[in-house]
């Protein structure tokens, strides 16, 4: 179906005629009927599926000119880079209409978001704890809220929002539309529906867990976090297919070592971003991978949730998720919009279990590739992998030239009785 044969006005097709989008997905297709009517909604879809516009688009169909100052319409999303991805979308949509619309979340100063907020508007988006702290401030009255979407909640769950989300929606009047998208439907999710929910329509598109068409699946078994950034840089020199590049990994810690292991030899080809890098930095990495500053971005699962980024050709889980249905998410960010992609894995000893969960997800293997003969395999364990009550000399024996500088072996300890140079008199005493 084409997005013009949807039921919309004349300034959401000029909108959508300037951004160049032709076909509706089965999420908008089938959401913009139930949306339209007023009932509330239960979107169950995966990534890349086009959910934001499943419901934007409706909603902005049925927006009415008003000079009252409270939003009429509130959409919850976990992150901040999805707030103001969600803003941005909506000013795009809303090109040729009389709309105000605006994003509030943490980590910026809150009396700005209120003046903003307290200024007037028709849309607001905004993280959950955010909203909340404006809406106790009495600035933001909810009672006026007439649609309310909650997008991406299994994330939300996930970061502790729960108690948050309970809060405001008991803050809203009773008589309001809800909408909420989402990848899965955990029990907690179930709580939330039908504690606050009037008889949604379910809309389910793939059934979770279904890996997305056109992805080539491949992993390799690697033996620990060295040798894994070996392969990568191996892969990235001689694939020249590798134009934009999404590496998934599963700590903070590891991401930033990650980048300082190899992306020195890339000429600033590395982005990284997660929840320790500053609001401005990780909106300048955004837009620089976006644009093709930067080749590749590696990223947590948190950070990359809900983000529409566009022409990823591969996607790489440098650690396999421990929550497989968060792999479908992953590999869903490449593949897109008719394009074929390529997801790739790397798996150690320990996280073969994790490959088996997800192949049972899947109901079907993931291709095992062979390393290259001629890798580099290191001995150096980092912290992560080393064994639990293991011994505390584990990186005394092992080869210590695969490990590029990043380990060193550790000193030798002084002889009993020998005094350590440096130390006071009253420390020696």
């Amino acid at each position: 179906m084409l997005l013009t044969d949807l039921n919309l006005n004349n300034p959401l097709r000029n909108a959508i005629d300037d951004l160049g989008y032709l076909h509706a997905t089965p999420i908008q297709e089938q959401s913009f009927s139930v949306i339209m009517s007023g009932k509330d909604l239960v979107g169950v879809a995966q990534t890349g599926t086009g959910k934001t516009f499943a419901y934007l688009l409706p909603l902005l169909r049925l927006h009415k000119f008003s000079k009252e100052k409270h939003p009429r319409v509130l959409i919850l999303v976990p992150t901040r880079e999805l707030v103001k991805q969600v803003t941005e979308e909506i000013e795009l949509l809303s090109k040729y209409m009389d709309l105000r619309v605006d994003g509030v979340y943490g980590g910026t100063n809150i009396r700005t978001q209120k003046k903003r907020v307290h200024a007037g508007l028709d849309f607001l988006v905004a993280t959950p704890g955010r909203l909340h702290d404006i809406a106790l401030s009495g600035v933001l009255r909810l009672k006026f809220i007439k649609k309310l979407v909650i997008d991406e909640v299994d994330e939300m769950m996930d970061l502790g929002f729960r108690p948050q989300l309970h809060n405001i929606m008991d803050m809203m009047p009773e008589k309001r539309q809800n909408l909420m998208f989402s990848a899965t439907l955990s029990p907690d999710i179930e709580e939330l529906i039908s504690t606050h929910f009037n008889l949604p329509k379910k809309i389910e598109i793939a059934p979770h867990g279904t890996p997305l068409d056109k992805i080539d699946q491949q992993i390799y078994h690697v033996p620990n976090f060295f040798t894994k950034a070996n392969l990568l840089e191996r892969l990235f020199k001689e694939d020249e297919s590798m134009t934009k590049v999404l590496v998934f990994i599963s700590s903070k810690k590891k991401a930033d070592r990650l980048q300082a292991e190899i992306a020195d030899r890339f000429e600033e080809e590395f982005g990284v971003l997660h929840g320790n890098k500053s609001q401005n930095n990780r909106f300048k990495t955004l837009e620089a991978f976006e644009k093709g500053d930067f080749r590749v971005l590696i990223t947590t699962d948190i950070m990359a949730r809900g983000l529409d980024i566009t022409d990823v050709s591969h996607v790489i889980n440098f650690d396999l998720p421990f929550i497989s249905p968060n792999y479908i998410h992953r590999i869903g960010r490449t593949g897109r919009a008719e394009k074929p992609g390529v997801a790739i894995s790397f798996a150690n000893q320990a996280e073969l279990e994790l490959q088996k969960n997800i192949e049972d997800l899947m109901k079907m293997p993931i291709p095992v590739k062979e390393l290259p003969e001629d890798l580099e395999i290191s001995n150096v364990i980092t912290d992560e992998e080393r064994p639990r009550g293991g011994d505390k000399n584990y990186l005394v024996n092992a080869d210590l030239k695969s490990s590029k500088g990043a380990f060193h072996k550790k000193k030798e300890r002084p002889a009993r009785g020998v005094v350590r140079s440096g130390r006071s008199k009253k420390r020696r005493k």
